[in-house]
């Protein structure tokens, strides 16, 4: 049985091509990518090593170790801290609680005023599992019609993977649901990544259950939505940890005129003021 750290280590190693790390291509090989005897030798590793990591047989690899594969892999420094993630939950650092409770929905008072102080900018707080648990007006407005709000609680990994409306607001929706997927990954627990995982798995089919398992770390670029009314958005994002309440606020601006001109827009059709959902 394999485990995260096996699975994204294999994975890189599976989407690693041979001439991109300066290696000679020996030609048709039974799987793509680098073999497992390139990446030990460029980790100063055994093969019998690596594939018992790989493989969920060494669930405590040495931080060395993992400094080595990660060169060895010419993993990115986002990449480096996801596998070192996925070794703590692989060797039990990061411990499962069956009674853990769901994470909570409410918001402190001090993060609210702050996200007040952001109007008329496009802001909201949300927790790994993509519960949208406060907004502004604005973001409102740019997500109006779409379904994303729609009912009492609200989830963006939930509307991006089984609402097929998600597809047309999200214009790169691939690189959306790779990054959604991939949050689940960090909380707020592992506990409570795995029981909403569960639920959400049956109803969003192997697609979502594909893009879990590749651990791709997303690059999240320039965010672009196609509103129902008709204007593409182009949007930066910057997102803000919330210690230690395991949230996050996220603030989105317009990377060029023509969207702060459209976003103005939409803003004056809104209604109403922040909105916390608790």
């Amino acid at each position: 049985m394999g485990t995260p750290l096996g699975d994204f280590s294999r994975a890189r190693r599976d989407t690693t091509q041979p001439e991109s790390l300066g290696l000679p291509d020996h030609g048709r090989r039974r799987s793509p990518g680098l073999r497992r005897s390139d990446v030990a030798a460029r980790a100063g590793i055994s093969v019998e090593y690596l594939t018992r990591i790989e493989q969920g047989r060494d669930r405590r690899p040495s931080p060395a170790v993992l400094r080595a594969i990660g060169d060895a892999l010419s993993l990115a420094p986002s990449e480096r801290d996801h596998l070192r993630y996925l070794a703590k939950i692989t060797g039990g650092e990061c411990t499962h609680h069956a009674g853990t409770a769901p994470p909570g929905r409410e918001v402190r008072p001090s993060v609210l005023e702050t996200l007040r102080l952001l109007e008329p900018g496009i802001a909201l707080v949300t927790n790994r599992l993509g519960d949208v648990l406060a907004r502004t007006r604005a973001y409102e407005a740019v997500t109006r019609g779409t379904g994303l709000l729609d009912g009492d609680a609200p989830n963006l990994t939930r509307y991006v993977f089984t609402d097929p409306r998600a597809r047309e607001f999200f214009a790169d929706w691939d690189d959306v649901a790779d990054e959604q997927a991939f949050d689940l990954w960090l909380g707020p627990a592992v506990e409570n990544a795995e029981r909403f995982t569960a639920g959400l798995a049956p109803l969003a089919g192997p697609e979502f259950t594909r893009r879990l398992n590749r651990h791709v770390v997303p690059a999240r670029g320039v965010l672009r939505l196609r509103h129902p009314s008709g204007p593409e958005l182009r949007l930066r994002r910057d997102t803000l940890d919330i210690a230690p309440d395991a949230q996050h606020l996220l603030v989105m601006l317009p990377a060029d005129e023509e969207t702060a001109r459209a976003v103005e827009r939409l803003g004056r059709g809104g209604h109403g003021g922040l909105r916390a959902i608790s």
